[in-house]
């Protein structure tokens, strides 16, 4: 079983920042990426951020230069630094990891809950 869940979403006024974090546990061999997509009515959801095991990282546009995304090996996790928030930004924001796991030999996408972001006055 590989559980995936985040956390840091909440309430904030324009241009705040939060920093949301994503750990990963369970029976994983070996990640290949992390990343975070993002869904707000009544958008479809949408990659927000990237980060590859090589630690290459990739952006939507609308997010460069304002968030950034980071992980931690040692502890399974992954992190988004959100800077210069804006209206536009709120959504419920879901992490995801590319994995090996001890019970699926193949490459498995897993998905969080999702966690809430409000950019509001």
């Amino acid at each position: 079983q590989v559980q995936v869940v985040e956390s840091g979403g909440d309430l904030v006024q324009p241009g705040g920042s939060l920093r949301l974090a994503c750990a990963v546990s369970g029976t994983i061999v070996k990640i290949m990426a992390m990343g975070w997509y993002r869904q707000g009515p009544p958008e479809e959801r949408a990659m927000v951020a990237f980060i590859r095991n090589d630690d290459s990282t990739g952006y939507a546009e609308s997010v460069k230069g304002r968030f950034t995304i980071s992980k931690d090996n040692a502890k399974n996790t992954t992190f988004l630094q959100m800077n210069d928030l804006k209206v536009e930004d709120t959504a419920v924001y879901y992490c995801y990891v590319i994995a090996q796991s001890a019970t699926r030999s193949s490459l498995f996408q897993y998905w969080g809950q999702g966690t809430q972001v409000t950019v509001s006055s």
